[in-house]
């Protein structure tokens, strides 16, 4: 049957499958448990494995709904507009210039203890001018340039130690056949490091400082582009890193992987990349050797960006037992344990006095930069990363020279923003995303009732992770629409299951299987649809009871079609079991459901999936 044919029925079907087989529920457990939920949002699902549930071992008495949201601060521009904000957020990708529209809605952080810990070399980045603070820190990734030593000593040509030194360095390999350094130029990301890293020293002083305060400053009500001085010399400076390190044409269709090949074949000698990837590379038998940027100067420099940004909901000041709690999250995020369990081994710097990150002695020619306070937390905002990847690429194939790429620059920055995109959907009512042990996650259902009827199966099981939040009574976007699911790759995987091998395949995302992610609260169960499910819950644990289909208990010789939305990391363990085949989709659910919604579909009724007995 056409998909998009079985689509349109999505909603019938939800509903009639919700008049059979919905479980009992209180709206007056729902509203308390709504009052006691913490909501947390989660920049990446990564941070679900160890990071989430250390947050909710170290709070046993606090009930928190981790989702994993966007990195994109217009997704929670987009819920302060149509609904409200989360209590806790996090952004990797950040700058006060994007965060301005949220400042209103977001707590002053600044008479904090977890303000008052972090240096004042970087508070200073995310102070506003009226001294308030609503955004914190965590610890942060290092990012330079990467030399392999062993290249290096084949070809006795020293390591540099400063500009000039590292332009001989790329003179003698070119002589040889050796790129002398190589990036991913693809990405926006090291377009705009690399634009940022060969100017920190001018970006720092006091004329650049005086720019950032007033293209960051929330209340400015003005387009700011680029100042006359400081990004005149940053452009220049690019233009003669092109010239100096041997920067092909073709060097902007660079992605990741063939770089770190030419790397680790000793086909270039250096990189742009982080701390952590140094000592990645030394653990694979790669003599890596971390560089700083080097200023024109003489000057040494880090290029820093934390593992994200956190914020909290200015409303959880109207009630101050769910203050309270959100304050001890807070605390339990940043402190020393927190920011190790979420650096997990890796080498990253800390941005806070109280709290001590230990550096790798592959890393050990940094602390001297980390003392110096050499440290530079990137600017971050979309029209950066944006401009930075155009003007940036033009510039490495000839089109641009420094002046122009400074006036092309300059110019995107003070574009008028168009927010006239057309909306592809409207949602008539609101769907919360908290967890009720009495029907679970009405948001979560909708979705999961959705994407069922869309692959055409009787069974879909769907981790916690897999949407993102919320369902509105709005009008989205085509990007908006892409935000419900989460910015992690899901895919969308089919098997024909018995009755036995589905219970089976259910246990595992309840109770957790070598390789997934363990459920360690409420919130972290997996959604399903097609079925019901009832759950225990005890010390912590989950087990899962029964598995009925229309008020039945599902037999182990019935059989289904089920589908799983799950991340190919995860998932691989189901992959290795040979008793059951599974079938990729080839689209990626995000793109699937965008282009479904974007045909003229719209989301399912939400059903009553689960009871939670704690008794």
């Amino acid at each position: 049957m056409d998909k998009k044919a079985v689509m349109r029925s999505a909603a019938l079907a939800a509903a009639a499958m919700m008049a059979a087989s919905v479980l009992s529920g209180c709206t007056s457990d729902n509203s308390r448990e709504d009052g006691e939920t913490i909501s947390v949002y989660l920049w990446s699902t990564a941070m679900y494995e160890s990071f989430a549930p250390y947050i909710q071992s170290q709070l046993p008495d606090v009930n928190i709904q981790f989702v994993v949201g966007n990195n994109d601060l217009d997704f929670y521009k987009f819920m302060n507009e149509n609904g409200k904000l989360p209590d806790i957020i996090t952004s990797r990708r950040f700058s006060l210039h994007d965060a301005a529209a949220l400042k209103d809605q977001l707590m002053d952080l600044s008479a904090t203890e977890e303000a008052g810990a972090i240096y004042e070399a970087y508070i200073g980045s995310f102070t506003n001018p009226d001294g308030t603070v609503n955004w914190l820190p965590m610890c942060g990734e290092v990012d330079g340039l990467v030399a392999n030593r062993s290249v290096f000593e084949e070809y006795d040509i020293p390591l540099p130690t400063d500009y000039d030194s590292f332009v001989y360095a790329c003179q003698e390999f070119e002589k040889v056949g050796v790129r002398g350094f190589a990036a991913d130029f693809s990405y926006d990301y090291t377009c705009m490091e690399v634009l940022q890293g060969l100017s920190i020293p001018e970006i720092t002083s006091m004329e650049g400082c005086i720019w950032r305060s007033g293209y960051e400053d929330p209340s400015n009500m003005e387009i700011t582009g680029l100042d006359d001085t400081v990004w005149h010399t940053a452009f220049e400076r690019m233009e003669k890193f092109i010239e100096d390190a041997d920067i092909h044409p073709g060097d902007v269709e660079f992605s990741y992987n063939p770089v770190i090949e030419m790397f680790t074949n000793g086909e270039a000698a250096v990189i742009r990349s982080g701390g952590s990837n140094t000592v990645a590379f030394q653990n694979m038998g790669v003599d890596a050797v971390f560089l700083p940027y080097f200023g024109q100067n003489g000057e040494q420099w880090l290029l820093t960006y934390p593992s994200f940004q956190i914020a909290l909901n200015k409303d959880l000041e109207n009630d101050k037992a769910r203050q309270e709690k959100a304050l001890k999250v807070l605390n339990v995020m940043l402190s020393e344990e927190g920011q190790n369990t979420l650096a997990k081994g890796e080498d990253v710097i800390t941005y806070s006095q109280n709290v001590e990150l230990q550096l790798s002695p592959y890393l050990e020619n940094l602390k001297t930069l980390i003392e110096q306070n050499h440290l530079y937390i990137r600017i971050a905002s979309n029209d950066f990363f944006a401009a930075s990847k155009d003007v940036v690429s033009k510039m490495i194939q000839g089109e641009y020279d420094a002046k122009q790429a400074y006036e092309a620059f300059d110019s995107q920055l003070k574009q008028p923003k168009d927010n006239t995109e057309e909306a592809i959907l409207t949602v008539d009512r609101d769907y919360s995303n908290i967890f009720h042990k009495n029907g679970g996650n009405e948001a979560y259902s909708v979705m999961a009732n959705t994407l069922r009827e869309f692959y055409g199966s009787d069974v879909l099981v769907a981790p916690a992770y897999s949407f993102t939040g919320s369902v509105f009574k709005a009008d989205y976007t085509e990007k908006m629409v892409g935000n419900m699911v989460t910015p992690n790759p899901l895919c969308a995987w089919q098997s024909e299951m018995t009755g036995a091998q589905l219970k089976e395949f259910v246990k595992a995302y309840v109770e957790g299987c070598e390789g997934g992610i363990t459920p360690f609260n409420r919130g972290s169960l997996p959604t399903v649809s097609g079925i019901s499910i009832e759950v225990r819950e005890a010390d912590g644990k989950y087990t899962l009871m029964r598995v009925l289909r229309d008020g039945r208990e599902v037999g182990d010789e019935d059989t289904f079609k089920v589908t799983c939305l799950d991340i190919l990391s995860y998932f691989s363990t189901f992959l290795e079991d040979e008793s059951r085949v599974f079938v990729k989709e080839d689209d990626r659910v995000k793109p699937a459901w965008t282009a479904y919604i974007k045909d003229g579909g719209s989301p399912a009724e939400p059903t009553n999936y689960i009871i939670l007995r704690t008794n």
